[in-house]
């Protein structure tokens, strides 16, 4: 008698077991996988070497050779070693140039922080307008430097300027805001404290609104409100945020060129130099591509230190 061989049939709705990959199968999904990831991030590698690594190396090698404009039509630039530096570090104009930094950097930023963290407060209550009045007060971050620079020369002009011509009303004589060597600094600090304001009030804002309006319920019962509730909720809560806005506030003051060329072109009397205009004025008015890169290597020198403090204070942070 034949026994008839009967067909096994998968149930419905149910998948047949696949077998296990082999580990040399894995090894390789694993490996195909990897490839693929820097296949991804190669575009993304190369525009960094390319528009931001390569001019770096570019920069860094330049200020050891005597790089002018002869250089472009000969294609040679001899190398110097440290002759570029040694000359820019003992000129006079690099020292009044290092100290105009700081003062600019320091006053800049302190004053930009501490309007932009009080109008964040402000903007913190709800009262009508506070979108509108927000809005506005991103004008100065949304124009463009050269022609805000440009209207805030007109209005500081000592003969047909709009802030003497108000100053005339008050029986005020013409001040020199922009021609006098001690005071021309001060109005170039005083307008990139405006265009520095906007940003330091985003970023601000952003942080407090993240604060849970629930501590400050809790603190209230305790008695702790106004100056107290900010010191003990409110700051340790947008700390984080104050480290990425002071550390990015101090590189962007440092290699800020636009705001003082506009104004003043470094002067009068190398009143309003930076170690960014001097940079440029070495490059694109001396024609001394050598020393003009030595001080913009300077420069990149101190804000990497600036970079380097923010990451640590981040790291410590996280690690609180």
């Amino acid at each position: 008698m034949t026994l008839a061989t009967s067909e096994v049939r998968p149930t419905p709705g149910v998948r047949a077991a696949t077998p296990p990959k082999s580990p040399r199968s894995r090894r390789r999904s694993r490996r195909l996988r990897r490839y693929a990831q820097w296949l991804f991030a190669v575009p993304a590698l190369f525009t960094i070497l390319w528009f931001f690594g390569f001019p770096i190396v570019k920069n860094v090698v330049m200020g050891f050779q005597d790089y002018t404009t002869t250089t472009f039509y000969t294609g040679v630039a001899p190398w110097v070693g440290f002759a570029n530096y040694a000359r820019v570090l003992g000129s006079d104009v690099f020292s009044t140039a290092a100290t105009n930094t700081a003062l600019f950097t320091v006053a800049s930023v302190a004053f930009q922080f501490v309007l932009g963290l009080l109008l964040a407060l402000y903007f913190r209550r709800a009262f009508p307008l506070n979108g509108v009045l927000r809005a506005l007060l991103l004008l100065p971050w949304l124009i463009p430097i050269i022609a805000s620079s440009a209207v805030w020369k007109l209005i500081l002009d000592q003969d047909s300027g709009i802030l003497n011509s108000a100053l005339a009303l008050l029986h005020i004589p013409a001040v020199p805001w922009l021609v006098s060597p001690d005071l021309a600094l001060t109005a170039v600090i005083g307008v990139n404290i405006w265009f520095g304001i906007p940003f330091n009030v985003v970023i601000l804002y952003s942080g407090l609104a993240a604060v849970p309006s629930e501590l400050y319920e809790a603190a209230s019962l305790d008695g702790a409100v106004g100056w107290r509730a900010f010191w003990n909720i409110t700051w340790p809560s947008i700390r984080s945020v104050v480290s990425v806005v002071v550390a990015l506030g101090i590189i962007s003051t440092l290699k800020s060129v636009d705001v003082i060329l506009a104004l003043t072109k470094g002067g009068p009397a190398n009143s309003t130099q930076t170690l960014s205009t001097a940079a440029y004025d070495e490059s694109f008015t001396q024609f001394q591509f050598g020393q003009g890169a030595a001080i913009s290597n300077i420069l990149i020198l101190v804000c990497l230190v600036f970079a380097v403090l923010y990451l640590l204070v981040s790291r410590k942070e996280v690690d609180e």
